[in-house]
């Protein structure tokens, strides 16, 4: 009982109102009123962190929310509280010397105790408990608020609000969809450097912006699917049907013969009024023939509907993520690495934008992985973007992790893309039977060849192939070629 009395005052403290009150403390302070006229995308984005916020807020304080003194306090609380009147006023000097001097509510235990007067009245016991739980009340909100650090969400929403703000002014105008995940991502503190990065890889990528016309195509290719299966999906459907009862209270549509007391005709009742007559009324009652007012209402009831629908199977699917295998070996040094990277940052914009995950392989005798929208993939973008390349080629183990990667349920009707110069030997045959195989499971290989020394054999085992050589800045080559067209 004492545990739940615990629980009870918790739960109390948590419903009365001061966690709303910080958050309204925190969103009218001047920084977060500027951030919340500056953007739209900012303005949601912060809503939804403070909506977050209230709520882990509230789950962590549930799960320890009584320290040990206090706890044990409640529970002698409670035992003091269930005494009867005359025990506690008899023992009440006792009770008291039993708080600890420590307590919130000792030093008010001791005056009202000292207050003769009061002591007798014999409401003293209810007054005294309810003081006494206020105390502790009082107590655990205040602690509970030492617990929040008001400071500590400031500071973390102006670091993000401004890490968002550089974002904006190196990508331009974020629209909405896109800040919401950028928030999750804009935990990471951007220095000059990477500030000035960034807008070397979006100057670059805008100046190159064929490879953005790429980057768009290969965005819309989830869907652009072909699928001629179309099946019949059955649907359940609850309505609600107008029922006509005649047990239910509702219009009188006449009279019939039955046993309900409660509708019975006054004529009826006459029988009761003569000793002589009282049998025939209790017969008519047996055999269901006393004359009743018959009612009929319309009631709506909740009806199960079955219909089929048909339906595209690839409406129901969702766009997998986007891999990105980009070759780190020495080949791809200058241009080529710029090219790279400036693709895969527009790639990663399409991905926020479409609600899609966004991965990098790194590879050459090694590969590094970095997954660039999960939260805190602010800091892993910028980690990639300063990656320097050099290292040799091993293009079939990228292929294979891309395969197994692919097999997962997590990576249907996903994106593998590949970007390397190509200048490699052929795969085996068995590598490729392989994916062919995981492209029947929608999942799309697609390659941007940097070099006009790609090997032909190595770009046929992908559906679709741009070119685009860094000799020629303003010329690109675009292969839209399906896996069994001839290069």
């Amino acid at each position: 009982m004492a545990l739940f009395e615990e629980f009870n005052m918790a739960i109390a403290v948590l419903e009365s109102g001061f966690i709303e009150n910080i958050v309204s403390e925190v969103m009218v302070t001047p920084g977060i009123i500027a951030a919340l006229k500056s953007s739209d995308g900012i303005k949601r984005s912060l809503k939804k962190e403070m909506n977050l916020w209230k709520s882990q807020t509230k789950q962590k304080l549930l799960k320890n929310p009584i320290d040990t003194h206090l706890n044990e306090e409640m529970t002698y609380y409670h035992e003091v509280k269930s005494y009867n009147q005359a025990f506690f006023l008899k023992n009440i000097e006792q009770i008291v010397a039993q708080i600890n001097v420590n307590s919130p509510f000792y030093s008010q235990a001791v005056g009202l105790v000292d207050n003769q007067k009061q002591k007798y009245n014999p409401l003293f016991k209810h007054y005294f408990c309810d003081q006494w739980y206020q105390a502790l009340f009082t107590h655990l909100q205040k602690e509970q608020i030492k617990k929040l650090d008001k400071d500590k969400l400031l500071q973390n929403l102006y670091q993000r609000i401004d890490t968002m703000t550089q974002l904006n002014e190196i990508d331009g105008v974020i629209d909405e969809k896109k800040s919401l995940r950028l928030w999750d991502m804009a935990k990471a503190k951007l220095t000059k450097t990477d500030t000035r990065n960034l807008k070397k890889i979006v100057k670059f990528l805008n100046k190159n912006n064929e490879l953005q016309k790429i980057a768009e195509k290969l965005g819309r290719m989830a869907n652009e699917i072909e699928t001629q299966t179309v099946s019949n999906v059955k649907i359940e459907k609850i309505e609600k049907v107008d029922t006509k009862s005649t047990q239910a209270s509702g219009d009188i549509i006449g009279i019939h013969e039955s046993d309900d007391l409660e509708r019975l005709l006054p004529a009826e009742a006459m029988f009761l009024v003569y000793p002589e007559l009282e049998t025939i009324f209790y017969k008519h009652l047996a055999d269901k023939r006393l004359a009743t007012y018959q009612l009929q209402d319309t009631q709506q009831t909740n009806q199960k509907t079955i219909t089929f629908e048909q339906r595209s199977k690839q409406a129901e699917e969702d766009k997998g993520p986007f891999i990105i295998a980009i070759d780190a070996s020495g080949s791809m040094m200058g241009l080529p690495e710029q090219y790279a990277k400036s693709f895969a940052y527009g790639l990663m914009q399409i991905a926020l934008a479409e609600d899609r995950e966004c991965y990098i392989i790194i590879f050459s005798t090694q590969q590094i992985t970095y997954q660039l929208t999960k939260k805190n993939g602010l800091s892993e973008v910028l980690n990639f973007l300063s990656y320097s390349f050099n290292g040799g080629t091993d293009l079939t183990s990228v292929l294979t992790q891309s395969i197994d990667l692919m097999s997962t349920e997590k990576y249907i009707n996903s994106d593998l893309i590949v970007i390397s110069d190509f200048i490699a030997p052929a795969q085996a045959e068995a590598l490729v039977d392989k994916i062919d195989a995981i492209k029947k499971c929608k999942n799309r290989f697609h390659a941007l060849n940097l070099s006009k020394h790609g090997n032909p054999d190595l770009l046929a085992i992908f559906d679709y192939y741009w070119e685009y050589f860094p000799t020629r800045l303003s010329k690109l080559k675009g292969f839209f070629i399906d896996e069994n067209s001839n290069l």
